[in-house]
């Protein structure tokens, strides 16, 4: 007769983390090397799934390196104000889209300048950054003003009101829990040319489920070892911050991937992470309820049991 297991003798719970390192893994030893739009290379897999409980305060947090999580807080807030330019975040010391202006500065002008110096600009001169800072309709601009168009006859059109998908989901959220279209779309095809960046975490649907609000999002393109991080996090962030104002639990996230790759020149970052363990179980606190999902502000969040190991640096591809 089998002899049943003691507490001591079961196989403690895989961390959430080790889902992604596993991903992480798959893609550098099994993904396909191909040419990409930056010209440095990548190894890349299509299709991928993540799943992370946020029940209990929960939090995708990676822990095997530092992740600023008030950077990318700061960057999703930045998205529900609508704005474009980067001069609000480059204020609050956020750099995660300087390169793009800065890259088309240098095309445009001819002028050899420093990404620093750069930045300086934008910083102190407010004209300089309404020229140079913007970086097209991207996706606050579509959450929050996706744009509509009135036919005024003779094949001739006016911009109409724009729509706040995210006002909408909340919206709808209270009054019709179990609809299938509480969705938000940052993919205008009208508009890509327009962007600097094509949205690359595109399309988020929210699903209400025994009380509980979980989100799936679908990423067209995913940097695993720079972006992912930053990704999961909005993400969940995002899901909490609307199910409060919903009066939901946070449920499940659930993150599917695209083109899922990592660049050939972070080879170190991925393997000095991948000899790392995770510790800790990060959770976060909201110590604040808004009227409104647009209310949020930076102070209104605190993670507790963050304890990662140290930052590791990469280059980005432009």
């Amino acid at each position: 007769m089998a002899t049943a297991l003691q507490p001591s003798d079961r196989c403690p719970p895989v961390h959430p983390e080790q889902h992604y390192l596993a991903l992480m893994r798959h893609i550098w030893e099994n993904g396909s090397e191909r040419l990409d739009r930056t010209g440095v290379g990548t190894r890349s897999v299509m299709g991928a799934m993540l799943r992370f409980d946020l029940g209990g305060g929960a939090m995708p947090l990676v822990t095997t390196k530092r992740v600023y999580w008030k950077t990318a807080t700061r960057e999703l807030l930045w998205f529900l104000t609508g704005d474009t330019n980067i001069r609000p975040l480059v204020l609050q010391g956020v750099k995660i889209w300087n390169e793009w202006p800065h890259a088309r500065y240098v095309r445009e002008t001819g002028e050899d300048i420093a990404l620093e110096d750069f930045v300086v600009r934008i910083a102190e001169d407010a004209d300089f950054a309404a020229e140079w800072g913007d970086l097209g309709p991207v996706y606050g601009k579509q959450w929050v003003d996706w744009p509509t168009y009135i036919p005024l006859g003779d094949g001739r059109f006016e911009r109409g009101p724009g729509v706040n998908q995210v006002a909408e989901v909340v919206r709808s959220l209270r009054e019709n829990p179990g609809s299938r279209r509480h969705i938000i779309e940052g993919w205008n095809v009208a508009e890509l040319e327009q962007m600097a960046l094509p949205p690359c975490h595109k399309t988020y649907q929210f699903h209400v489920a025994d009380g509980r609000l979980n989100c799936v999002l679908y990423q067209r393109s995913c940097d695993v070892a720079l972006g992912l991080p930053f990704n999961l996090w909005s993400a969940a962030l995002f899901t909490r911050m609307l199910a409060q104002q919903a009066d939901l639990a946070p449920g499940e996230l659930v993150w599917m991937g695209g083109d899922t790759h990592l660049y050939l020149n972070h080879a170190h970052l991925i393997e000095e992470q991948l000899s790392r363990q995770p510790q800790g179980r990060p959770r976060l606190e909201i110590l604040r309820r808004p009227p409104s999902i647009f209310g949020y502000r930076i102070e209104d969040f605190a993670v507790h049991g963050y304890t990662p190991h140290p930052p590791i640096q990469a280059p980005v591809a432009v």
